[in-house]
């Protein structure tokens, strides 16, 4: 063998190759287990829930209560808050991992992933090893690859430009004037953090937006949506919703967040656009606190941006509140179930199974709801094939 070439070990695995550790993935392998059937699960970071725990700010809470927020099988400690921070989901996930004593093979980046008809299996191949299944499971997510807008000049600010997966806290930003791109969940929540921490943030709104209180009389929004939907055709419950989310907030429109002409629900159906659950932000945009730039960004300067409607404001930092994508495109091969985005064709709830042993978990566009709808269905379609395939798992070298 020469000096330039590798061992790489090949492993053969009777049970389902998981890729990635996040909820999705774990939630799959914990189904798996109580089924009695053995997975690997594949993380290219080193510890589970990386999205969560190295690329979320520290005042990140649950945007739903806790009950919408389960994964399967195991639920929160009782002494959970309704809507658990960043630190106390993180460590539900650790718990949960343990409790079902699911030890992924941290940093193992797939570089690929394609099925192969001659041996009949799926090749997974990392930077040391390669795998073999007939299983595969694709629960990197929606949310894998940080989304950064092409904006002109951006390469020429003197200030900090910062993504929100690089974004902690804005005790960094204290006293300076910030421009914030991006008005979802992040965008807003960022927006009031800066507040918090004596930054003056400016919130540019590149789109339409719907604004709703994270509860309405006592109860929470989606708590009321998901018991409407049960009596109601959804165009209803949407009509209702923004009734009461104007009786509670008033015509978001004269802050400069005007809303779709499509209902809440039906657009994150439709688009996956999550509508805004209001945690403070717009009381400091209705006190001047947070100021909304309607105007889309014409270029950034060296010492801030000029904007459509010509004027021009001095920052001090950016923030790209412009979220995520999936990298499903970029290692798996070879297989026409997936958009160019990086999503399943088929849309929920049917997407979370293709051909030849492909599954997907992450992907429902409806958060953890989805994630456990989606792994006990995975668990019960591998474990009604389980019978007639298993055997022995074996672990063996070849020479790459």
């Amino acid at each position: 063998m020469g000096s330039c070439e590798k061992e790489q070990m090949l492993i053969k695995f009777d049970g389902p190759i998981i890729v990635g550790a996040g909820p999705s993935g774990i939630a799959v392998a914990a189904c798996l287990k109580e089924n009695g059937i053995p997975s690997i699960v594949l993380e290219r970071s080193n510890c589970i829930a990386s999205l969560w725990q190295y690329k979320t700010y520290d005042r990140l809470k649950l945007h739903l209560p806790k009950q919408f927020c389960e994964l399967p099988l195991f639920g929160y400690p009782k002494k959970f808050p309704k809507y658990p921070t960043k630190q106390q989901f993180v460590s539900y996930i650790e718990a949960y991992a343990n409790h079902f004593e699911i030890k992924p093979k941290f940093n193992q980046s797939v570089v690929s992933a394609e099925f192969d008809l001659k041996n009949d299996a799926w090749r997974v191949v990392t930077q040391d090893s390669v795998y073999e299944s007939r299983w595969l499971v694709v629960a990197t997510g929606e949310n894998a690859e940080a989304v950064v807008p092409e904006i002109q000049g951006i390469e020429k600010f003197k200030g900090v430009v910062r993504h929100t997966s690089e974004y902690k806290s804005g005790g960094e930003f204290s006293t300076k004037r910030v421009l914030v791109v991006g008005c979802g969940n992040s965008g807003m929540e960022v927006s009031l953090d800066l507040c918090i921490h004596d930054a003056s943030p400016y919130l540019v709104v590149r789109n339409s937006v719907h604004v709703l209180p994270r509860e309405m009389f006592g109860f929470t929004t989606f708590g009321i949506a998901m018991a409407l939907l049960k009596w109601l055709p959804l165009r209803v419950v949407d009509k209702l919703i923004l009734f009461m989310a104007n009786l509670t907030l008033g015509n978001t429109d004269k802050l400069g967040l005007k809303r779709p002409k499509t209902g809440p629900l039906e657009l994150k159906n439709a688009t996956g656009k999550t509508p805004v659950l209001d945690t403070g932000a717009l009381s400091l945009i209705k006190s001047g606190n947070i100021k909304v730039v309607e105007q889309g960004i014409r270029e950034v300067t060296k010492n801030g941006a000029k904007f459509m409607d010509g004027q021009e404001i001095a920052f001090e930092a950016i923030v790209l509140a412009t979220g995520y994508k999936s990298n499903v495109p970029f290692w798996l091969k070879g297989s026409d179930f997936f958009t160019e985005e990086g999503m399943p064709k088929t849309p929920f709830p049917n997407g979370w199974k293709g051909k030849n042993g492909l599954y997907t978990v992450g992907f429902t566009r409806r958060g953890l709801l989805g994630t456990t709808c989606d792994a006990l269905k995975i668990a019960k379609d591998v474990t009604d094939q389980w019978g007639s395939t298993s055997s022995t798992s074996k672990l063996e070298f070849r020479s790459k």
